[in-house]
């Protein structure tokens, strides 16, 4: 018999075809247009909404999948350039025939090349044609420059030894203005201590070496004459507050001299240090801040063995220093500070060495990079702080006689013994970034030993940028531990208790009130957590501590006690509303762990915990800590995973636990044996949700943590995570600056560890389905 309402030549069970095969070929030639046709209006417009729904979902899912596409590209279009070679670019030669260059500079712009001769001249040329703009002397006619050296590469101020023990000090200076619209710079060299210069030797003899610095209000230089007496004259001017009359006082002084015959001298920008190098490879640090009592702070092996110290130079700054040796070995070197308070000289790092002697080294005038020379021609541009080499190139000719880069660093210039200059444009817009300074321990200068530091700007500009990602890294997984330490737990009892133990009537109360929390502004969670709930833990920290064990042990005693009721008394509430008897049960807990911490604060704790902690074993107490933001977190990703969870419980089919009841299982046998394991695919989906979740988290953070970069498992202790990060530092970094890069970077970090904590979840939670499948 024909079931009605089935169509012909199919059984009562609807999926098993007759035995009456025309039927089945007339069914599979009708077209889609005849099965419409052959049903109701209302059939044909829910078949054309289902498709049109299914196309509104694929197109959905597909602009999703596109969008998300997009975020990583432009993340990682914005990253790229942090990690591109350097770029350099011979632009041409200009033949001067000046052989014996000592020293040269460029200005600001790379257009003007100032190059001072031995025999004292000096001259001011057009980079692009070689044409002189000015030319004079820095000595009197008749005079040799028999050494120089420049000071502080800011200051533009050159220091020039003669025969007769004196030093001459001048500086570039460059003015600008804009006549026909139309930038024009116009070269001038001044002499700030008068055109005589300063003695610098009072017995008159001739210097072979000089080194020097010129400040505002001192200036220092340091001499080595042809006998091998090291010298040196500090110039203080004072200006009267009275007339405006300028009173100089000179004070010379000498240094003995312990090693072999001295071959650099360098004097640090506070001119407060003193560098000497020697014949044997040494390296002696004086302290020269008082010239009446001048200290030798340390001498050390710079070279490496057997070599000679061949260059030496000064890091933009003035803490490092540059050594160069015979062996082509480049190193950096700055004063450390032990736990006695005592310097000590320390090679922070070695580079990529030379294949040959370094001849020239010079330092960028802001930023950690610097470039070298050696015999055999090849130029090579390093950075300290990532410690590599960014670029490097064999020039033409090998005989390099000067080497010097733009302000901007942007351009290069090389003068050789034949008389030429040979300029380099410069592409290093992204030197300090490398795999080691960003996730690896960095020896930054003026610190005593390598650390993971991140410092992105300072009111100096002889700052040294610290873009470690590792704090940040370790604070946001700091912050995602302690909050899911809180919440999971929570979560997931609380969703099992709601979805397999409440009465419906209750269920549908709580379900839908811990859901609305997930509507909350996370900026009022971290208001409330950052204004209320860190001064509270402040206060109440003993009590919050004893309200861990305390609470559960009372619950479970309250429950204890409730089987110990008549079951008259039992009776009275309902199957599925003893929650509700836990309220109060969980209040009286609370404040009981409460008053037991002021106590025992009081007894114990000298009144406070928190300061008894640092007195006694120095755990630092901050008032916004990772216990705050754990909890703050641990509420706002409460909601996300009890929501899920609870939905995967109460959709556990209802023979399943009905069966298990039947064989003799308890309810609660039942519900961790057969209902969580069935719906734990459901469960570890919602962890990993909230997971994605608190690692994203921004305003919490920001609100209720210290927002300090420190690397400290501490939990009384602040931290920075990278979501906070970025929203701190993002409006101020500068557009494609290495920063604003670096800024980008942290969030493809975020993304790419989403991303896999999301992959990673999803193939797990496929695995535990087809594992629990067959319950």
């Amino acid at each position: 018999m024909k079931l009605a309402g089935k169509p012909t030549g199919y059984t009562k069970h609807g999926n098993v075809p007759s035995h009456t095969n025309h039927t089945a070929t007339a069914a599979e030639a009708a077209t889609p247009e005849d099965v419409l046709s052959g049903r109701s209006a209302r059939e044909r417009l829910r078949i054309v909404v289902d498709k049109a729904f299914a196309a509104v979902m694929a197109i959905g899912g597909i602009a999703v999948i596109i969008a998300i596409s997009l975020i990583f590209l432009y993340l990682f279009y914005v990253v790229l350039p942090l990690f591109q070679r350097a770029q350099i670019e011979n632009v041409g030669r200009v033949e001067v025939g000046e052989t014996r260059t000592l020293h040269t500079t460029l200005d600001e712009y790379a257009e003007i090349v100032l190059s001072v001769g031995d025999d004292g001249s000096y001259r001011f040329r057009k980079l692009a044609d070689g044409v002189v703009l000015e030319e004079g002397r820095l000595l009197d006619e008749g005079q040799a420059a028999l050494a120089l050296r420049a000071g502080d590469l800011a200051a533009r101020t050159l220091f020039v030894a003669t025969a007769g023990g004196r030093v001459q000090i001048a500086r570039a200076d460059y003015s600008i203005s804009y006549p026909d619209d139309r930038r024009l710079v116009t070269p001038s060299m001044s002499f700030p201590l008068g055109e005589n210069g300063l003695e610098v030797d009072p017995e008159g003899r001739a210097l072979r070496l000089v080194a020097g610095q010129n400040g505002e209000e001192q200036t220092t230089i340091a001499g080595v004459t042809e006998d091998g007496r090291v010298v040196l004259i500090r110039a203080e001017t004072e200006t009267s507050f009275l007339d405006d009359e300028v009173t100089t006082s000179i004070t010379h002084a000498h240094l003995p001299i312990d090693g072999g015959e001295l071959t650099h001298l360098l004097i640090n920008v506070e001119q407060r240090e003193l560098y000497v190098a020697d014949s044997v490879g040494f390296l002696s640090l004086y302290d020269i801040s008082d010239m009446t009592a001048i200290s030798l702070v340390d001498r050390a092996p710079a070279a490496s063995h057997g070599a000679r110290v061949t260059a030496l130079e000064s890091l933009a700054g003035g803490i490092s220093i540059l050594v160069g040796d015979d062996k082509g070995a480049l190193s950096q070197w700055f004063p450390v500070r032990d736990s006695n308070n005592e310097y000590s000289l320390a090679k922070v790092r070695e580079f990529e060495s030379m294949a040959t002697a370094v001849r020239h080294i010079a330092s960028e005038y802001f930023r950690k990079s610097f470039a070298a020379v050696d015999d055999n021609g090849d130029l090579a541009l390093y950075h300290t702080t990532a410690e590599r080499r960014v670029l490097d190139m064999r020039l033409a000719e090998k005989s390099v006689r000067t080497l010097a880069l733009s302000p901007r660093a942007d351009a290069a210039l090389i003068t050789t013994a034949a008389g030429s200059l040979q300029h380099f444009t410069i592409d290093n817009e992204h030197p300090e970034v490398s795999l080691s300074a960003l996730w690896q321990e960095v020896w930054y200068e003026s610190r005593s030993r390598p650390e993971y530091i991140w410092q992105s700007s300072s009111a100096s500009s002889d700052f040294e940028p610290k873009f470690s990602l590792t704090p940040l890294t370790f604070g946001t997984l700091k912050a995602t531990f302690y909050s899911m330490l809180f919440a999971t737990p929570l979560a997931i009892l609380g969703a099992i208790y709601t979805a397999y133990f409440m009465t419906p009537a209750m269920r549908s109360i709580v379900k839908p009130s811990v859901e609305v929390m997930a509507a909350l502004p996370t900026v009022i969670l971290g208001f409330l957590a950052g204004l209320w709930l860190a001064p509270l833990l402040e206060r109440e920290l003993l009590g919050f501590l004893l309200a861990v064990p305390l609470v559960p042990f009372v619950i479970v005693a309250s429950a204890w006690l409730w089987t110990r009721l008549p079951s008259a008394v039992r009776a009275l509430a309902p199957d599925g509303w003893e929650a509700l008897l836990l309220v109060p049960v969980i209040c009286a807990g609370a404040w009981l762990s409460v008053a037991l911490g002021s106590a025992g604060e009081v007894l114990f704790f000298n009144g406070s915990l928190p300061q008894w902690l640092t007195a006694e074993y120095g755990i630092t107490y901050d008032q916004r800590n990772s216990l705050v933001v754990g909890i703050a977190i641990g509420f706002a990703v409460i909601p996300t995973i009890f929501s899920i969870s609870e939905d995967a419980v109460f959709s556990v089919p209802r023979s399943l636990t009905m069966g298990s009841l039947a064989l003799g299982a308890t309810p609660w046998q039942t519900a961790l044996r057969v209902v969580l394991l069935t719906a734990s695919p459901g469960i570890f989906s919602a962890v990993m949700i909230g997971m994605g979740r608190a690692v994203g988290e921004t305003m919490i953070v920001l609100m209720a943590t210290g927002n300090t970069p420190i690397m400290d498992l501490n939990i009384f202790q602040g931290f920075r995570a990278l979501s906070a990060n970025i929203a701190v530092e993002m409006p101020e970094s500068e557009v494609d600056s290495t920063h604003y890069r670096i800024l980008f970077l942290a969030a493809l970090v975020l993304f790419l560890v989403t991303f896999f904590v999301n992959t990673l979840a999803e193939v797990v939670r496929q695995r535990l389905r087809r594992k629990y499948a067959s319950l």
